[in-house]
């Protein structure tokens, strides 16, 4: 994986702008370790970090087709291609010679062939920049699910962009600052934020399975990608093999690496599937065992099971890695580790995140950054099989909310009346709840059970699975390890989206259609164990010192956080020992801490202004 970023304008000169542009590109050294670049011209700038995965010595960016600002068209390219091998040979029967093995110039010339269509054709994991001189025009491009971030910001005479925040912070011309909107995100909506929203006020996401185009005239969206409804006609046991076939083909193309490569093992279904079809592929190819890697906590077993964490991992980690033959590694991760990494985390995502899940997230890749550059990952089967609680609740799917918040408090509720008033948290989570709706695809004549399991499992696909996947992007990438995703294959999840909850939950099995799918593959006790979420700490010290924390903001007149929040009301709740309100949807005690503090520590950080 890379980080790109860069710099348009219709009235500077960029070619005087070497400094900044540089500027902007070294904030993503942590997602780019291994090379960098700069490409300037009059008015397009780019730049670009480099992690060497496939085609070390010929993947330097930005890539142009031709040398010197007078190129045509010049990439800056933060991805994996797993379909570029058939590309290449689509585009070289078409003409095209290539300079290099890899999948960077694949996109390049996909572009020079094909235009603002080039991205229907891939398969993979993307966001990019693509600067075409002879139209004065920039592409911005993000994959169809959202895996790989791409963020821009429209100033007074062009754009600004960057794989993180960070690099467009980095520019002059942008100020963070923080408007009601963007108070909404993070208080009212933290668990199912708006599709596009960067949370500082005129930061925006380019949207998964869409491009950005960048002209003088005008700055528009433009949508390349988007699920279709229409009846599933297979039978069960079609089904069944079709999913075993797209999840075995999307593991075994995302495989492809000239660098160490493991898998991340929590001894679930999803990721034990993805593990053991690696393994097969591998086995398949001649190629050695291999890798695995978990988190665990001291005291973990002592652990009171809950909704969302039924079971420990450890027993099913030990399982499955035995079965499968894995080379395993258990990281074990101190409460004190879990508060140093605190800063780092917040950097990672320059933003509030999730507290000690993301500080432990950041110890496990490190540990794992050690040996490998890429690992693959479980994540969002939930979200296509439908494996969270929410999907089995009769309640929460009633309810005229995003399922995930029905009955749960959010930090909205700590809002200073004064703020409250001017942000309205509950009629902006109820707009945002509405336009959500009025995307779902529909399927004329359906049931309405069956169209409200469509709502919700489109609701997951959009507004649950996005903070999932920045998480581990941002996390990943900032001690730089390449986190590949097979569940979100964007074949899998077309195919997925039309089958029905009858197929998905067989006899109202959780998952019952993967779990079938995989069941030769894994030992009884990890393909039929119960969902359970990412672990969390166990440690009373790590409460002890945010709790001490938080009173040392009650006692600071200037504590920036308390500009937002209402002081008094906190002061009472944590009188009271009665916990505040989380971010999260899963049960934690300590999570509205964890996000008071860090609202805090974030304002202070990056010096954000209040609007």
């Amino acid at each position: 994986m890379c980080g790109i970023t860069g710099w348009i304008d219709w009235e500077t000169d960029l070619l005087h702008q070497a400094r900044t542009v540089r500027e902007m590109t070294a904030t993503l050294a942590c997602r780019g370790p291994d090379a960098d670049g700069v490409w300037l011209s009059r008015h397009a700038a780019l730049g670009h970090r480099r992690l060497s995965v496939i085609d070390l010595d010929g993947g330097v960016q930005p890539l142009a087709d031709r040398p010197g600002p007078e190129a045509g068209a010049v990439l800056a390219y933060n991805g994996e291609l797993y379909n570029h091998r058939e590309l290449r040979t689509e585009l070289e029967a078409l003409g095209h010679a290539f300079r290099t093995r890899s999948d960077t110039e694949v996109v390049l010339r996909a572009h020079l062939q094909w235009g603002k269509e080039a991205p229907t054709r891939f398969n993979g994991i993307f966001a990019y920049a693509l600067w075409d001189a002879r139209h004065e025009e920039l592409l911005l491009v993000r994959d169809h699910l959202g895996i790989k971030p791409l963020y821009w910001h429209a100033h007074r005479s062009g754009v600004l962009f960057g794989s993180e925040p960070k690099a467009v912070l980095a520019n002059p011309l942008f100020r963070p600052e923080l408007d009601a909107e963007g108070i909404a995100e993070l208080f009212a909506l933290p668990a199912a934020p708006s599709a596009g929203h960067g949370v500082f006020r005129g930061l925006h996401e380019v949207r998964p399975g869409h491009l950005v185009v960048v002209a003088r005239a005008a700055t528009r969206e433009l949508r390349y990608w988007r699920l279709e409804s229409a009846e599933h006609r297979d039978d069960a046991g079609t089904t069944r093999r079709t999913v075993r076939e797209l999840l075995a083909d999307a593991v075994e193309r995302q495989l492809i690496s000239d660098v160490p490569l493991c898998t991340l093992l929590s001894g679930g279904v999803d990721s034990s599937a993805v593990t053991a079809l690696a393994a097969a592929a591998r086995e398949r190819a001649g190629q050695g065992k291999i890798a695995s890697f978990s988190v665990d906590f001291p005291g973990s077993a002592d652990r009171t099971p809950d909704a969302w964490r039924t079971t420990r991992d450890a027993p099913y980690v030990e399982a499955a890695a035995d079965h499968i033959g894995t080379l395993h590694t258990t990281v074990l991760v101190p409460d004190d580790d879990l508060l140093d990494a605190r800063d780092a985390v917040l950097r990672a995502r320059d933003r509030p995140g999730w507290g000690e899940m993301d500080a432990s997230l950041h110890l496990l890749f490190r540990e794992v950054r050690r040996r490998s550059t890429v690992a693959l990952s479980g994540e969002a089967a939930d979200e296509i099989f439908g494996g969270y609680p929410y999907f089995h609740d009769a309640a929460a799917l009633a309810a005229p909310t995003f399922p995930w918040l029905h009955g749960k408090a959010t930090p909205a509720d700590l809002l200073r009346p004064d703020v409250r008033a001017e942000v309205r948290p509950e009629e902006y989570a109820a707009d945002a709840y509405r336009r959500s709706l009025g995307e779902v695809p529909r399927l004329p004549g359906e049931p309405a059970a069956d169209a409200r399991t469509r709502e919700v499992f489109h609701l997951a696909l959009t507004r649950w699975l996005p903070p999932l996947l920045d998480r581990v992007d941002r996390v990943s990438m900032s001690v730089g390890l390449e986190v590949r995703v097979p569940f979100c294959d964007h074949r899998l999840v077309e195919y997925l989206w039309n089958v029905p909850w009858a197929l998905k939950a067989p006899e109202g099995r959780s998952k019952g259609l993967l779990r079938d799918a995989v069941r030769d593959l894994l030992p009884p006790q990890v393909t039929d164990r119960p969902k359970s979420g990412y672990p969390s700490t166990p440690a009373v010290r790590y409460t002890e010192v945010l709790t001490a924390r938080a009173r040392e903001l009650l006692a600071d007149p200037n504590a920036p956080v308390f500009d937002l929040v209402d002081r008094e009301l906190v002061r009472r709740l944590l009188a009271e020992g009665r916990p505040l309100p989380s971010p999260r949807t899963a049960p934690n005690p300590v999570g509205g801490l964890d996000h008071l503090v860090q609202v805090d520590e974030w304002l202070r950080a990056y010096r954000v202004g209040l609007r």
